[in-house]
């Protein structure tokens, strides 16, 4: 009979350990069929991993107000928020399944097995999924948890007698009488967490290394690129086109600043030497597929454009300038043969695919409208960053992102919108998005206590693609006092502006309105950003001491 200590005798001491120990079971059995499948995944295919399939679904099926919610509240930290709380979850399931597994050994292991089946489901039926090959990581992943959750209970196993073994609970004596006859697996199970924890931890550090060497071409395609000088240079920013004000958003958006929105959870890192860009479907009588040394080799354009997200709220932060160079779209696709619907095109819709799946719907007669539609391969002054696309990106001016910003594209169809709704749409936002006139106040910031005196009120207005002829401030309830513009850089850029306010003590509303190139004036009709972009006035409460 094995030895029991005095303190293993107490019964209720056997019952708290048990279930602590299953608990940790579970833990590192979900531990290791996590380290697995991102193992696999980084053999595979990053996207396939079972927290990024996972996450990427729920984001499919997240409806458009909670996104919305969501970036409001965490901006460009909702992916990781996102992530946080899939490891929570799966944090929660794995402790579950471990203390079943103390007194059901099969249905815990099995347990695994089905959220493995379901992690596998989920990854091959992404937008991006390249077929079977994607299930790999979370079968395999599970497959190992459900060992491990099986020798790690084992282990805890009730030992009776002369050393028969009981699947069965711990005893459970009458009070006061002494477990003299149970015993489980101590030193077995120490010995096999540890090795399990280790060896979890030593697979999660060998993925992440093969992860980041298979990313390592990408990185050294970009590092290595030299962008040709543009055959058509953007314009000499004017003078007066950035004020000297405290506060005031630059004229450019710097990349590491440049707001970044999107569904991805895994940056994609592609390889210029591999990228391709596919252009068929509707009316197109010459169907191209473009290397990227293609694009470098025709005629680059440089232009500044601002770009605004549909997610962006009154007074937001989602809305960035920034220098492009890239390709005319429009060319490209009248080399193909396309022409717009105004001269009997067949196709009104140019639909954008992601490598990540998603997919975007641009109106074919406004991306062919004489604007600087761009496949953009550069971005002030530089190639673009992984974030923001790289290789090539889609820049339209005048749209909202959701509708004209593809990154990572690599395939373009022409279609009809009766024929074929994009992502966002599907999830009840416009079909067609211009950009709204908006106008916003950068300094002071809400709630700001300036002293009393000259105060300047300032920021910027935006109407792309129309421009911005006039800004008007508003004091509390008092009369529009017209702001001083900067000097305009193109009418697809935004505007600075700035007003000297003789500010008095007390509690004051500030209010701004912009008036576009087409004479609009920004209304005050208060819109949310579904289904087609906030509209109504940004206004800042400050307290003047």
């Amino acid at each position: 009979m094995p030895h029991v200590s005095n303190e293993a005798k107490k019964p209720s001491d056997l019952r708290q350990r048990r279930p602590e120990l299953g608990a940790l079971s579970g833990l590192l059995a979900g531990f290791a069929a996590l380290a697995l499948a991102e193992l696999t995944a980084a053999a595979v295919r990053p996207q396939a991993g079972p927290v990024v399939a996972v996450g990427g679904a729920a984001i499919d099926r997240t409806p458009a107000a909670v996104k919305d919610w969501a970036i409001r509240s965490f901006g460009t930290d909702d992916k990781l928020v996102l992530q946080i709380g899939i490891f929570a979850v799966l944090t929660g399931l794995a402790i579950a399944l471990g203390l079943l597994a103390v007194h059901h050994r099969r249905t815990g292991s099995g347990g695994v097995l089905i959220f493995g089946a379901l992690g596998a489901l989920t990854a091959t039926g992404r937008p991006d999924s390249t077929g079977l090959v994607d299930a790999l990581p979370s079968l395999i992943g599970a497959l190992g948890g459900a060992v491990l959750l099986h020798t790690l209970t084992g282990r805890l196993v009730t030992r009776t007698g002369a050393g028969s073994v009981s699947d069965e609970p711990a005893v459970r004596p009458a009070p006061n009488e002494p477990a003299v006859d149970v015993a489980w697996d101590r030193r077995g199970f120490v010995l096999a967490a540890t090795a399990a924890a280790a060896a979890s931890l030593g697979v999660g550090m060998l993925g992440r290394k093969l992860k980041a060497s298979s990313g390592r071409a990408a990185i050294d395609s970009r590092q290595d690129l030299v962008l040709p000088p543009p055959a058509s240079p953007a314009p000499a920013v004017p003078r007066g086109a950035q004020f000297r004000v405290d506060g005031l958003s630059p004229f450019f958006t710097p990349n590491e600043r440049f707001y970044r929105v999107d569904t991805a959870l895994v940056v994609p890192r592609l390889d210029t030497a591999t990228w391709r860009l596919r252009i068929h479907g509707k009316g197109v009588t010459r169907e191209k597929t473009l290397t990227f040394d293609d694009l470098l080799r025709r005629e680059l354009i440089e232009r500044d454009i601002t770009l605004t997200c549909v997610s962006n709220e009154v007074g937001g932060p989602y809305v960035g300038n920034a220098r492009w160079i890239g390709v005319r779209l429009a060319d490209l696709l009248a080399e193909c043969g396309v022409e717009p619907p105004s001269r009997g095109g067949p196709a009104d819709q140019l639909v954008a695919r992601s490598v990540d799946g998603m997919t975007l719907g641009s109106p074919v007669e406004d991306v062919m409208d004489g604007r600087d539609a761009l496949l953009a391969v550069g971005m002030n002054g530089e190639p673009l960053p992984f974030d923001h696309g790289f290789p090539v990106r889609m820049v339209v001016p005048g749209l909202y992102g959701y509708v004209s910003a593809c990154k990572w594209i690599d395939d373009i169809e022409l279609t009809t919108f009766d024929n074929y709704d994009p992502y966002w749409v599907e999830r009840n936002w416009a079909r067609e998005a211009p950009i709204k006139t908006q106008s916003r106040i950068d300094t002071p910031k809400p709630f700001a206590r300036p002293e009393s005196g000259t105060v300047m009120v300032a920021g910027v207005a935006w109407a792309q693609h129309r421009g911005i002829e006039k800004v008007e401030v508003r004091i509390d309830d008092g009369p529009w006092q017209q702001a001083t513009l900067a000097a305009e850089d193109s009418r697809d850029t935004w505007r600075q502006w700035s007003l000297p306010w003789q500010a008095t003590k007390g509690g004051h509303t500030l209010t701004v309105r912009a008036t576009d190139g087409t004479g609009q004036i920004q209304t005050a009709d208060r819109a949310k950003t579904v289904p087609d972009g906030a509209s109504g006035r940004h206004t800042v409460v400050v307290t003047v001491e």
